[in-house]
């Protein structure tokens, strides 16, 4: 099929599909010229909704072309006075831009989007909120000009939101990010279904490329699309007081209206679970629950690697010195919490109340930057190093314990392989120089000896073609009263 569609239907569907978008440019260039903000918030004018009607039906046509002969709404679309903002999920797909074309809706955009040929006109025809990466203050602005919007009393278009941030595989629904909820106005949920028997819209940064997913999708006869409007999800005082809570509240309900389960993980926590460094993190790894607790200690993203060169550079002046709970909230700033106490108990391996305050810095750094291992292990090497600059054989099975957030691992096949003077004790330029040689490591020297059923160091659990950790979503809710794994027990 995909061989007979290719040669037939599919440069066909490709081209009819492009000059519907060439089409739809000049009315989008054109209601776009000289709008400032005072006009945007006005009712739209006669000819702007001659315009709008166009382009829906040209956006409609393009994705006829597409294959998707007919899109099945179901629910009622709620108007911007009853629900000023639209949350979308799950988000799988550029196809997700269906709703919006179907709709007008504005949406959160890169600000380089805008700057896209034909495309760029179109986006910004229907008003979206950009985001900078350039400004540094640009989360905080892009938060309150959503705020800004939901409170305008219907003036401005509904924002379309995919609280999930990243395309996942619809398997289960990831933790929302609290931006749509900041605003804490009434929200209307929308849940998307392709119901295709062969999934060639799934896109996420594993498996099958952009074009890959176009080109199959053309090569389908048909392709399904469910959208439903879910009932406006009017918010308690409670939740307008937290956005976390009214995000996971409104996440439960979307995930019961799609049959899926939810997951505390976020989209940062898969990329550490399935990070393409020389050190794959194994399926019984606690640097996961290491990585949410950072996260709810108020350690933001994007000061993040400032925050570990703090902590490093204070480790190292403190040496081999192990720290009590007191003296760790005093190390990292933070008042003594039950988040505190959780992070500390991961590093408390024999629970005697006391911490190596190094490994929580090799963990900050696996966090940090998860497919980077040679510099967390340059890092934790510069921790460790004797006075020589060298490590021993237990120093290394520390610093991959805590890398790998597992409980026991052999270091004596990769030792040796180092030291090939033994000497009893190895330079972090020793192991660079072998891991430059044997990029694969780990896989040769550490997985290899390890694998098996009561290790918990298969790596093949943790890719799936198109998965998103999928093995580290909980089974219910229940699961989150178990206690904590500690790196060491």
């Amino acid at each position: 099929q995909i061989a007979f569609m290719t040669l037939t239907l599919f440069p066909i569907r490709l081209f009819f599909a492009a000059f519907m978008m060439l089409l739809a440019w000049p009315f989008a260039f054109i209601a776009s010229m000289g709008s400032d903000e005072q006009e945007l918030e006005k009712p739209l004018s006669w000819w702007r909704k001659i315009v709008d009607i166009l382009l829906k039906a040209i956006m409609r046509m393009m994705w006829l072309a597409g294959g998707f002969h007919w899109i099945n709404v179901k629910g009622r679309r709620a108007l911007p006075a009853e629900a000023a903002i639209l949350t979308v999920a799950p988000h799988s797909s550029y196809f997700d831009a269906i709703p919006v074309t179907m709709t007008f809706a504005s949406i959160v955009m890169k600000a380089e989007s805008k700057d896209i040929p034909v495309w760029g006109t179109l986006i910004k025809y229907i008003r979206p909120v950009f985001v900078s990466r350039s400004d540094q203050d640009s989360r905080r602005k892009t938060v309150e000009e959503i705020k800004r919007r939901a409170q305008s009393d219907g003036k401005w278009p509904q924002i379309m939101i995919f609280p999930e941030g990243t395309c996942t595989n619809r398997s289960c629904l990831i933790t929302f990010k609290p931006g749509a909820f900041i605003p804490g106005v009434p929200v209307q949920p929308v849940v998307l279904r392709y119901p295709n028997k062969l999934d060639t819209i799934t896109w996420t940064w594993q498996g099958p490329g952009a074009f890959e997913i176009l080109w199959l999708t053309l090569c389908q006869f048909h392709n399904s699309v469910e959208i439903e409007f879910l009932p406006v999800y009017i918010p308690s005082e409670e939740e307008r007081k937290n956005p976390v809570l009214y995000a996971n509240n409104v996440r439960r309900v979307m995930a019961e209206a799609l049959g899926v389960s939810v997951t505390d993980y976020t989209f940062e926590d898969c990329q550490l679970a399935l990070a393409e460094g020389q050190l794959r993190l194994p399926s019984d790894t606690c640097l996961l629950e290491f990585a949410k607790l950072v996260r709810s200690l108020g350690l933001k993203p994007e000061t993040l690697e400032d925050d570990l060169d703090k902590y490093a550079a204070s480790a190292m002046k403190m040496k081999k010195e192990k720290v009590d709970l007191k003296e760790f909230s005093a190390y990292l700033e933070f008042p003594v919490s039950q988040t505190l106490e959780s992070m500390f108990a991961l590093f408390d391996e024999n629970e005697g109340g006391i911490i190596d305050i190094r490994e929580f810095v090799i963990a900050l750094s696996v966090v940090c930057k998860p497919s980077k291992t040679l510099e967390t292990i340059q890092l934790a090497f510069q921790l460790y190093q004797s006075e020589s600059g060298a490590i021993t054989e237990e120093d290394l099975a520390h610093i991959l314990k805590t890398a790998m957030g597992v409980s026991q691992i052999d270091v004596t096949h990769l030792f040796r392989a180092v030291d090939e003077e033994e000497k009893g004790k190895i330079t972090y330029d020793d192991f660079y120089t072998f891991a430059e040689l044997h990029p694969h490591f780990a896989e040769d020297y550490l997985y290899a000896d390890q694998m098996g059923a009561e290790s918990g160091l298969e790596t093949s659990s943790l890719s799936s073609p198109n998965g998103i950790c999928t093995d580290f979503s909980p089974d219910n809710t229940g699961d989150r009263k178990k206690p904590l794994q500690k790196k060491l027990n």
